[in-house]
């Protein structure tokens, strides 16, 4: 009696570990990387230069919320996203129309318009953080501690 239990227990404990092998083996196929409209990845990012046609300080029917710079490029026309902050606040980006841009982001098709999602402005000569290597935008209160974060490495240099 006492063998059959045990052949029964091994039996089970057989059955249970030959269910879990497809689950381990379907989680470890399946990639790390997320995909989607509104992911970011720095590997797909590209730097695009134009000039500024609109600056639109908010978003208009179709577009994604946030304020945009509508950009003529040697390719064509192209909605550069900023997200909400980037024209608010202290440190906020300081662009009008016919001014010369370099935008740096991802190109990404969003409620089936194309919209590039710009992480960095080059404008003037000077470099303005938009959004976070993870594609989150940056805040007035975020640009101002960066800001102070770089001009405390620059003082102890």
């Amino acid at each position: 009696m006492k063998h059959r239990f045990e052949d029964a227990c091994a039996l089970g404990l057989l059955c249970f570990i030959s269910l879990l092998s497809p689950v381990q083996a379907q989680t470890a196929a399946t990639p790390t990387r997320t995909t989607g409209p509104y992911t970011y990845h720095l590997s797909e990012e590209v730097t695009l230069s134009g000039t500024v046609s609109s600056v639109l300080p908010h978003s208009t029917a179709g577009m994604i919320m946030g304020s945009h710079l509508l950009l003529a490029t040697a390719t064509g026309p192209v909605d550069a996203s900023l997200g909400r902050f980037a024209l608010m606040g202290k440190g906020a980006l300081p662009v009008a129309a016919g001014q010369q841009v370099e935008v740096t982001g991802v190109m990404k098709t969003i409620k089936a318009n194309h919209v590039f999602l710009v992480r960095t402005v080059k404008a003037g000569g000077t470099v303005y953080p938009i959004r976070n290597q993870h594609g989150f935008a940056i805040s007035p209160q975020g640009r101002q501690r960066t800001s102070q974060k770089m001009t405390q490495k620059s003082e102890s240099l």
